[in-house]
Parts: structure tokens; C-alpha cells; sequence
């Protein structure tokens, strides 16, 4: 995640955003499980905080307009944050391992859903938005 540079997540649209966020959490609970279990529970503690810090990111970012999903989303975000506090507090690998599982679920899911949607110029489109609004001034 380190090659992300300011241009690069300006492009982005909002599904290829909370995609990176998915990786993001991935990434930071598998480097959690990896310093658990050889004992480093200080690094484990800080990747946990920011795998938190990313699960209430996603659920900010939650459309409410999409309907009944949007809600599950929220639950489930909120399950998986309380999981690893508990697993934090607790030093359980299981618990993270659990919610990394379930981070890698929606992750794919999301993800196939990507693929199915149409593909529209970012750049293209803000350009547009941008002047649209110079016009109207």
C-alpha cells in the first residue's frame, strides 16, 4: 500500500477506494497475526488499532440509499471491530484469524462486483464536473 501516491487515490473512484481499503485491513490483521504469534503483541496492538481505524472508515463511507445491504455492512463492520478489540485485549490469534476471514469474504465479493460494473473515465468525469461548475459561476 506504501506505492499509493496523492494522484494515484484522486483517480479513484469511491468502489476502487473502499476496495484498497479491503486490502488495506487484510494487510493489517495478517501483519497483526504474524507479530502475535512470534510474541510482538506492541506491533500486533498498533496493526489492530489501524485494521479498527479502517473498519470505521468503510463504515462511514456505507451508502444508506443502497438499501438493507448497507445496514448488514454496518453490523458486520461493527461485529468485526468488537471482535478485535476482544481479540486485542485478549491476545487471540483465533479471533483475528476469524475476522480475517470474513475481511477476505466481502473482500472477494466486492471486488467480483467491480468487475461486473461498467468502467467510466474518473479523470474524464471530474474534468466534466469541474467545468460544468466554472460555468455555471
Amino acid at each position: 500500500m506504501d506505492f499509493l501516491t496523492e494522484e494515484v487515490v484522486y483517480k479513484k473512484t469511491s468502489q476502487q477506494l473502499t476496495a484498497l481499503l479491503y486490502e488495506g485491513l487484510m494487510e493489517s490483521i495478517e501483519e497483526a497475526i504474524a507479530s502475535a504469534k512470534k510474541g510482538n503483541y506492541i506491533h500486533a496492538n498498533k496493526r489492530l488499532q489501524k485494521a479498527n481505524d479502517i473498519l470505521r472508515r468503510l463504515g462511514v463511507g456505507l451508502n444508506y440509499d443502497a438499501g438493507i445491504i448497507a445496514h448488514q455492512l454496518d453490523a458486520l463492520y461493527n461485529y468485526m471491530a468488537e471482535r478485535l478489540i476482544d481479540a486485542n485485549m485478549k491476545k487471540d490469534v483465533a479471533m483475528m484469524e476469524e475476522v480475517l476471514t470474513i475481511a477476505k469474504d466481502i473482500a472477494t465479493a466486492w471486488n467480483e462486483a467491480l468487475k461486473k460494473q461498467p468502467t467510466t473515465n474518473v479523470a474524464a468525469k471530474k474534468a466534466a464536473t469541474y467545468e460544468q461548475f466554472i460555468m455555471t459561476e
